[in-house]
């Protein structure tokens, strides 16, 4: 065979080959997306979709609502993005942090108090009681929360899976949203579920504070403002932290733990979620599943600037 033949040949066959690897990829790529779907949210539909991208907000523009300026906003990756061999990495973390909250003591099998089935209806006092119940086990257990969260607040791969359709027509977010008082603003992350479980919303914010139960007020001007089911008062809770205006530039990631199981009404020890994240008028939502006695979920995060905003903040240590 000619040596321009032969040459031509070896070409065509690298070229056909390279092609089929990133057919196979890509197959394999969305067959892990649809299982991890199954797994972590099984009631969302059908993929209509598997091409997605991190870019929230890609450039300034003004954000009507305030007549302010919207910098560019990247999401993390979600586990459903990454290959089989990243997904596999991200498990073994995951895992890591289920041996941390066991080692660092923070499931109380006290936290498992049985509720009589009384309906909706709860006493005053029962509630200031279960509050300070709570006070209690932070004051006990505040070092080793604090531990663990930073130890979660790491993860880069968010665990929840994305809801790539608009909200169904019954969804009630926002009424439960306005029920409760919530606020909106330029950044507002929800989170909601449907059982008398207590979940909690954790908020890394750009300055190393985090926001939750037991720092409601960030000194960088996040608040969180709805904070439900410490005792089971409600199926149909919902908690929210917002900034109404000027969130700080940097990373912000979104935690949730599953602070405590109320045996009522049927209510499980596995509970699903769905998280709803507003970026100057923007929304996202997530699904996923938390069971009681695994570690807290990033559930996902995302960066407020360019590279360079946020390189000079965080070298700069002004927050």
């Amino acid at each position: 065979m000619e040596p321009g033949v032969l040459a031509i040949s070896s070409i065509s066959a690298g070229s056909l080959a390279f092609v089929l690897y990133r057919l196979v990829k890509r197959r394999n790529q969305r067959l892990l997306r649809e299982a991890l779907r199954k797994k972590y949210a099984p009631d969302l539909p059908v993929l209509k979709n598997h091409d997605t991208t991190t870019v929230v907000h890609s450039k300034t523009r003004v954000f009507h609502e305030g007549d302010s300026k919207i910098p560019p906003v990247i999401r993390t990756k979600q586990i459903e993005e990454i290959t089989e061999k990243d997904y596999g990495e991200w498990e073994t973390r995951d895992n890591s942090r289920n041996e941390n909250i066991i080692e660092l003591k923070l499931i109380d099998d006290e936290l498992l108090v049985e509720h009589p089935g009384r309906g909706d209806e709860f006493d005053e006092d029962e509630r200031v009681m279960e509050l300070g119940i709570r006070e209690s086990w932070i004051e006990e257990n505040d070092e080793e929360l604090e531990e663990h969260a930073t130890f979660v607040e790491r993860e880069m791969i968010g665990s929840g899976i994305i809801v790539e359709d608009s909200p169904p027509e019954d969804d009630d977010l926002d009424q439960r949203l306005e029920r409760e008082g919530g606020k909106s603003g330029s950044v507002q992350v929800s989170l909601a579920w449907d059982d008398y479980n207590d979940l909690d919303l954790h908020l890394f914010c750009p300055s190393g504070e985090r926001i939750y139960f037991n720092n409601k007020n960030s000194e960088c001007g996040g608040e969180l403002d709805v904070d439900m089911n410490v005792k089971p008062v409600s199926k149909t809770p919902v908690e929210n932290v917002v900034w109404t205006s000027n969130p700080p530039i940097g990373t912000y990631k979104v935690g949730v733990h599953f602070y405590k199981h109320h045996r009522k009404r049927k209510t499980k020890r596995s509970c699903k979620f769905r998280i709803r994240v507003c970026l100057y008028g923007k929304i996202q939502e997530y699904s996923g599943i938390i069971n009681y006695g695994k570690a807290m979920q990033m559930v996902t995060g995302f960066t407020i600037g360019t590279e360079e905003e946020v390189s000079k903040k965080y070298e700069s240590h002004e927050f």
